[in-house]
C-alpha cells in the first residue's frame, strides 16, 4: 500500500496483435464475493439489452453500495514532526519496506490509532515521489485504498443485483496479450466472465473507459472472434464515453462480418459509500457551518483537526486544486493512477465549484450543530478544464450564513450614490466577504446595464432609445436606479431541515432624481411625471431582462447566488432558533463577525476601493456607442440589490415529490457518498456534518462566551429603501411563540413573505444593496455632440 498498483499493460518489445485467455484464471463471482455457490446460473442472470441502442439505461433510482476506507479516519494527521520521523522509521532503519510491515503488524495487533499513525507516516518515508505528506496522504495513501476496495464493492454489489451466481460467473479474469513475435507484452483484466455466453464484462463506478483498455479490447476482438463485451457503469455514461462504446462496436461488427450486438453498456446508478469510523483526534473536521466552532480569534476561524463537521463536501473542496494548473496536475495525476475506473464522475476536477450553493439545512438542536449539503454542476469536460477553488468556496458560503446569523438586518444595506459618498454601506458588513459579495454585485450589474442599453448590441436596447422621451431631438437618458430582489422562491421544509430547491433573483427599476451631474453631461431635466413613468416601464420591458438573465446565469454573479442561498438557510436557522434553543443561539443578533473576515485574495478590499470605480466609470463613461436621431449623432456614455421582500411560492408534499423525485435520499446520500447521483442529472450533491453519536469522535469545540458588542454607527443612507424594512426575526426562549408570518403552515413549508408585511425567509436584507435611494443610479452622458449628418 504504499504506492498503487502498477498500470495495467507493461509493455515489452512491442504492441500487442493477439491476445488468448490465461490458463486458470478467475473464481467463481459468488465464492469471491461472499455468496453461496449456486448449483447452477439463474435464467435472469446477466445484464439487460437494449434493443435500440448499445447501451441500456436502467431508470431506477440511485442504490448505495459500500466499501471500507479505514484510513480516511486519519485524515487529520499533519506532517510528521523530527521526533516523529525518526520515531516512524525505528523498526527496521535502513529498510523502508520492512519498516512499513513491521508497523503494519504491531499496529494489526495493538487496534491504537497511535501505532497506525506510525504505519502511516512509515509509508510515507517509503515513498520516493517527494510529494508533501497532504498530496501523499490524499493522492497516494487513500487512493491506494479507494482503488483497492472501491471497484470490489461496486462488483459485489453487481453480483448480487444481477445474480452473477453459478458456475458461467467467473470473476478477475486475465486475457493474455501477445506481440507479433510471440512475446507476451501484457494482460487484460476483466472484472467477470460468462462462460457460457462467452462475455468478457467490465464494471467502472465512475463509467469512464480508458483508451488503453479500448486498445486491447480491439485486439482481444480480433483473437476471440467468439466473445463478446459489455461495459457496466454506476454512473451516467457521458458522451464521450458513449462514444467510445459505440465505437468499438462499429469496429467489431466490421471485424465480424456485420453482426451487431458485440458490444454493448448498461448505466445503472449507484452511489459509492466508504465505511470510514472516525477517531478523536485523529480525524480532521471543518470548521464550515459549525456553530460551535465559530468564536474566538481571527485566526481560529479556519480549519481545526478535532472541531467541526465531516463529510465528502469537506473532502472534495479540500481536495481541489487551488488554481487551474494545480487542478490539471491533479486530474493528470488521478487518471494515470486510476487503473480500476473508481475515481468519482469527472474525477478530481469533475466539480464545477463555482456553481456550488447551499441547497440543504438540517439537523439543529442544542448540542446537534447543523448538516447540510451542497449543488454544484458538474464540469463537462474536467480532463481538460477541471473544477478548483472548492475551499475557498465552502469558505464563502459559510462565512456568509454565520454573517447573515451574527448581524442585525439593519446592516444588511449597500449603497452607490453619488449623493452620497460617505454612506456607502455599514462598517461592520463591510468587512465580511458577504459585504464585499453584494457591493461589488451592484457595480457589477451598473456595467452590465450599461452594454444592455447599446443599441448596436441589443435590439431591446434600440426599442428604448426610438421610443424615448426627447428634447431637442435627443432622446432623453434613463435616469432609473435598480435592485436585485427575489422571485418567488421554492422551499420546502419537512424532518426537521429545509431543502431549498430554487431561489432566483429579479432586478427591478424605479426612477430616481439625484443632484450629482456628471461634467460635460446633457440632461433632460424638464420630465415630467408621465415621461418618467414610460421611461422606467420602457427600461424594465426592454432592457432588464437581459440583465435580470445575468444575475441568475452569469459566472460574475456566482458569488452573489451562493451569498443568497445561504441567506435562505440564515433565516431558517433563524426561525428555528426562535421555537427552540440551537447550537446557533449566542452568534444570532450577536453583532460580533470577527470570525468570518474578508479572506484572502480579497482581505485588503474595502468599499471605498469600489466607490472610486463606481465614480470613475461615471464620469469616463463604461460603454459608448452612437445614437442617431434627428439628423445628429450623438456618442453615448454609460457611467444593488435589495432582498426586503421574499415571495415565496409553497410547495406542497406531492408536488415536492413529483417534481423533486429522490432529492430527499439524494440529500441524505450526499453525507456518505462523494458522488450521489441525483437521478441521472449532471449535477452532484456533497454534504457533510457534525459526528453521529457513539462512534468516538470529537463532534465539536465548545463555544466560548460572545462578547457583547459595542453599536457601531451603521451610516444608513437618508433615502428610504424602495420597500419596507421587515423587523428581524430575533431568537426566543425555548417556548416561545413563533413571530407572526413565520408559522410553518401544515403542509411544511415557510411562511409567505410577499405579503405587505413581509416578515420570515430573508428579512432585513432590506437595506440590502441599495436599500437607499440611489444605490443603484444608472447614467448616461454626453461626451459630445456631433455636427449634422
Amino acid at each position: 500500500m504504499t504506492g498503487l498498483p502498477a498500470i495495467e499493460t507493461a509493455q515489452a518489445a512491442g504492441p500487442p496483435v493477439t491476445a488468448k485467455m490465461k490458463p486458470g484464471s478467475g473464481k467463481r463471482c459468488d465464492v469471491r464475493n461472499g455468496l453461496q455457490p449456486a448449483a447452477k446460473t439463474p435464467a435472469d442472470s446477466g445484464f439487460p439489452n437494449d434493443l435500440t441502442g448499445p447501451i441500456y439505461k436502467d431508470r431506477a433510482l440511485p442504490k448505495n453500495f459500500e466499501f471500507d476506507l479505514p484510513g480516511q479516519a486519519y485524515d487529520g494527521l499533519t506532517a510528521p514532526t523530527t521526533a516523529e520521523k525518526k520515531k516512524a522509521l525505528s523498526q527496521v532503519p535502513g529498510d523502508p519496506d520492512k519498516n512499513v510491515a513491521a508497523w503494519k503488524k504491531i499496529a494489526d495487533k495493538s487496534k491504537d490509532p497511535a501505532d497506525r499513525a506510525m504505519e502511516i507516516y512509515a509509508r510515507y518515508f517509503a515513498n520516493k515521489e517527494g510529494l508533501g505528506f497532504k498530496h501523499w496522504f490524499d493522492k497516494r495513501y487513500i487512493r491506494n485504498q479507494v482503488n483497492n476496495h472501491k471497484g470490489s464493492g461496486f462488483e459485489r454489489q453487481l453480483v448480487r443485483d444481477y445474480k452473477l451466481i453459478g458456475p458461467d460467473w467467473l470473476c478477475e479474469v486475465t486475457v493474455e496479450l501477445f506481440d507479433q513475435n510471440g512475446e507476451k507484452v501484457g494482460e487484460r483484466r476483466y472484472d467477470a466472465y460468462n462462460k457460457a455466453k462467452k462475455e468478457f464484462n467490465e464494471f467502472k463506478s465512475n463509467s469512464k473507459l480508458t483508451t488503453k483498455q479500448l486498445a486491447n479490447d480491439r485486439v482481444v476482438a480480433r483473437s476471440m472472434p467468439d466473445h463478446t463485451f459489455r461495459y457496466s457503469g454506476a454512473k451516467k455514461f457521458t458522451k464521450g464515453q458513449a462514444k467510445h462504446i459505440a465505437d468499438l462496436e462499429r469496429d467489431v461488427r466490421n471485424m465480424r462480418g456485420g453482426k451487431t450486438g458485440q458490444v454493448r453498456g448498461n448505466q445503472r446508478m449507484y452511489n459509492p459509500v466508504p465505511k470510514t469510523t472516525p477517531i478523536r483526534g485523529y480525524s480532521d473536521h471543518q470548521r464550515w457551518f459549525a456553530p460551535a466552532c465559530q468564536t474566538g480569534p481571527r485566526l481560529m476561524a479556519a480549519g481545526a483537526n478535532t472541531c467541526g463537521t465531516r463529510g465528502p463536501a469537506n473532502e472534495r473542496a479540500l481536495s481541489s486544486g487551488k488554481t487551474l494548473e494545480e487542478a490539471k496536475r491533479f486530474q493528470r495525476d488521478a487518471n494515470r493512477l486510476d487503473t480500476r475506473g473508481t475515481l468519482p464522475r469527472g474525477g478530481p476536477g469533475g466539480v464545477d465549484f463555482t456553481t456550488l450553493e447551499l441547497r440543504y439545512v438540517g439537523g439543529l438542536g442544542k448540542g446537534k450543530g447543523m448538516s447540510y449539503s451542497m449543488k454544484s454542476d458538474q464540469m463537462p469536460d474536467p480532463d481538460n478544464n477541471p473544477g478548483f477553488g472548492g475551499e475557498v468556496r465552502m469558505q464563502l458560503s459559510s462565512d456568509a450564513l454565520f454573517t447573515w446569523l451574527a448581524l442585525t438586518p439593519d446592516k444588511f444595506w449597500v449603497n452607490l450614490n453619488p449623493d452620497q459618498p460617505n454612506k456607502v454601506m455599514d462598517t461592520k458588513f463591510g468587512k465580511t466577504d458577504a459585504g464585499r459579495v453584494l457591493l461589488e454585485a451592484d457595480l457589477e450589474m451598473k456595467h452590465d446595464f450599461s452594454e444592455a442599453v447599446n443599441p448596436d448590441k441589443h435590439p431591446g436596447a434600440k426599442r428604448y432609445w426610438d421610443t424615448a422621451p426627447r428634447r431637442n431631438g435627443m432622446p432623453c437618458f434613463p435616469g432609473v436606479r435598480m435592485w436585485i430582489e427575489p422571485k418567488p422562491a421554492q422551499v420546502r421544509e419537512e424532518d426537521g431541515g429545509i431543502h431549498i430547491l430554487d431561489a432566483p433573483l429579479k432586478v427591478s427599476t424605479q426612477w430616481l432624481d439625484v443632484d450629482y451631474t456628471v461634467p460635460g453631461s446633457t440632461e433632460c431635466k424638464d420630465l415630467s411625471d408621465a415621461e418618467k413613468k414610460a421611461i422606467e416601464r420602457s427600461i424594465a420591458t426592454n432592457v432588464m431582462p437581459l440583465v435580470e438573465e445575468r444575475v441568475n446565469t452569469d459566472p460574475d454573479y456566482a458569488d452573489l447566488r451562493a451569498v443568497y442561498t445561504a441567506r435562505v438557510a440564515a433565516e431558517y436557522i433563524r426561525q428555528q432558533d426562535a421555537k427552540k434553543a440551537t447550537d446557533f443561539r449566542k452568534i444570532i443578533n450577536s453583532d460580533d463577525v470577527t470570525a468570518w473576515p474578508l479572506r484572502d485574495p480579497h482581505q485588503d478590499w474595502n468599499r471605498e476601493q469600489v466607490w472610486n470605480r463606481y465614480m470613475d466609470s461615471i464620469k469616463k463613461g463604461i460603454e459608448w456607442f452612437e445614437l442617431k436621431y434627428g439628423g445628429k449623432v450623438y456618442n453615448q456614455g454609460v457611467g444593488g440589490v435589495d432582498f426586503s421582500r421574499q415571495p415565496k411560492r409553497n410547495i406542497p408534499k406531492a408536488q415536492f415529490t413529483a417534481e423533486n423525485r429522490d432529492l430527499d435520499n439524494t440529500v441524505v446520500n450526499s453525507r456518505k457518498s462523494d458522488d450521489a447521483s441525483y437521478r441521472d442529472l449532471d449535477t452532484v450533491y456533497l454534504g457533510a456534518g457534525p459526528a453521529d453519536d457513539g462512534n468516538g469522535e470529537d463532534p465539536g469545540g465548545d463555544p466560548k462566551p460572545t462578547p457583547t458588542p459595542t453599536p457601531s454607527e451603521t451610516g444608513k443612507p437618508t433615502d428610504p429603501p424602495s420597500s419596507p424594512a421587515p423587523d428581524p426575526t430575533t431568537p426566543g426562549d425555548d417556548g416561545t411563540p413563533t413571530p407572526p408570518g413565520n408559522k410553518p403552515d401544515p403542509d411544511g413549508d415557510l411562511a409567505d413573505t410577499g405579503s405587505s408585511t413581509p416578515v420570515g425567509l430573508f428579512v432585513g436584507i432590506a437595506a440590502a444593496l441599495a436599500a437607499a435611494g440611489g444605490a443603484l443610479m444608472w447614467w448616461m452622458r454626453r461626451r459630445r455632440t456631433t455636427v449634422q449628418e
